[in-house]
């Protein structure tokens, strides 16, 4: 091996020393259920939180949202508590989103929420109310920032499009955005007590627009970003949105989708955390049309946890500091249905087993979760459980599901479709428990 092949793999190993063990993000795999929470300046034109790169606003045409940010209505409180009661186990906020407004009383920069209307600390509050219900605490933190003066135009820019771009970037120093952004993320990791996770967002270094360029971790001086955080927080969990290729993150973050397959590195399963929205938006959007039924919500989160991983659901707050009734009616969907299945989420994982047909299966030891996503007729087969089940119930109202031995099936002994000898066949009702989706528990033989 040369000098210069050492050097790079001691780079990695020391690289790889930064990756948190299994036993400290144990809480996190055991909890699966989070809510993520966007909100900034753009809850006030509330047509999605990228509004100011989508319609290339200036920072004097977007200017006037911080002039008039006054969410008089903010009750950190009640908000807690509806992620309490929906079964949520941790909160990550957008302390800074790609906009650069800081909603806490940042010493880096005039372009925070101390400074509008409202004039007070967000974050503090926010914390305190959450913690008090027993949620951990993230804090979601853009790389991004339109407005910060040192952070160059590239192809999601705002100012990507003007003739001048090029120009005005030969005034500006990533280097010195970088230093700012370090000094941020120490005030967060300081200022208000055990972070659990830190949630970075993003890299797009692929990105090119003539001769502007995306950015990745050399802007970001991603490295130095990573040793921050374990030097002040050596516990909290880091996302993969940093680039940093040669790191194996805490936890990697599909985003609006439902992978096929648990995520896996070099053929290691990844921990990981699927985010999704209530509607097709992260911020607050008035007039978004797209919001998701009871029975999709739910299924997000069974089929996370039926693939190994978690889920972190998103509201957007209103400009007045509120969550509006259609957010309202998502948390309480996941309020009515988490008190009575909470088993099947929390510390299950990917089933050993096979689901049947429009199932999806979750477990926890000796303790197997049948998700029923589409009602079947009477029966539900089940391959390869003959002879392990101790019993089964539904899980809604702890009343018993029977189910029929391969040798005393005789409803398809002589049947031109016989199941295999190593099939159960649970015997249902023939209709579906008024739950939005029902879950058969099924105690295993020890």
């Amino acid at each position: 091996m040369t000098d210069r092949q050492e050097e790079f793999s001691m780079n990695v190993q020391n690289l790889q020393a930064l990756t948190l063990p299994d036993a400290k993000k144990a809480w996190f795999v055991h909890d699966r259920f989070g809510l993520f929470v966007h909100w900034g300046l753009y809850a006030l034109p509330a047509r999605h939180e990228w509004v100011k790169s989508r319609e290339e606003l200036s920072d004097a045409d977007y200017q006037n949202y911080f002039d008039h940010f006054d969410p008089d209505l903010y009750d950190p409180r009640d908000w807690a508590r509806r992620a309490r009661a929906a079964g949520m186990k941790y909160v990550v906020l957008t302390s800074k989103h790609h906009e650069g407004f800081c909603l806490w009383d940042t010493k880096t920069t005039d372009y925070k929420v101390t400074n509008t209307p409202y004039g007070r600390d967000l974050l503090l509050p926010f914390v305190e109310a959450f913690r008090a219900e027993g949620l951990k605490i993230g804090f979601y933190y853009s790389l991004i920032d339109w407005h910060h003066p040192d952070f160059t135009i590239d192809p999601r820019h705002p100012q990507r499009n003007r003739p001048d771009a090029v120009k005005i970037n030969e005034a500006r120093d990533i280097r010195r955005y970088a230093a700012v952004m370090r000094e941020q993320v120490r005030e967060l990791l300081t200022d208000f007590g055990r972070v659990d996770v830190m949630w970075f967002d993003f890299s797009y270094p692929q990105w090119k627009q003539g001769d502007l360029v995306g950015k990745g971790q050399k802007d970001w001086e991603s490295e130095s970003l990573v040793r921050l955080v374990r030097e002040l927080a050596p516990d909290t969990i880091i996302n993969n949105r940093l680039d940093l290729a040669d790191l194996v993150p805490d936890i990697v973050t599909p985003e609006q989708y439902v992978p096929r397959a648990w995520p896996e590195r070099d053929g290691k399963r990844m921990t990981w955390e699927a985010c999704h929205t209530f509607s097709g938006s992260w911020g607050y959007h008035r007039d978004e049309d797209s919001w998701k039924s009871p029975e999709q919500l739910i299924q997000l989160l069974i089929g996370s946890v039926a693939m190994g991983g978690n889920l972190l659901m998103n509201v957007g707050p209103t400009a007045r500091g509120t969550l509006d009734h259609r957010a309202k009616a998502a948390l309480s969907a996941y309020e009515e249905w988490i008190a009575l299945h909470g088993r099947s989420i929390y510390g299950c994982t990917q089933s050993e087993f096979s689901a049947p047909l429009d199932c999806r299966l979750t477990q926890n030891g000796s303790r197997l979760y049948i998700h029923l996503f589409n009602w079947p007729f009477r029966h539900l087969h089940f391959d390869a459980l003959a002879g392990k089940i101790e019993y089964a119930q539904f899980l809604h109202d702890g009343s018993e599901v029977a189910w029929l031995k391969p040798s005393g099936n005789t409803l398809w002994k002589n049947s031109q479709f016989p199941v295999g000898e190593d099939t159960v066949s649970f015997v249902l009702p023939v209709r579906r428990p008024s739950v939005t989706v029902p879950v058969i528990e099924v105690f295993l033989k020890a």
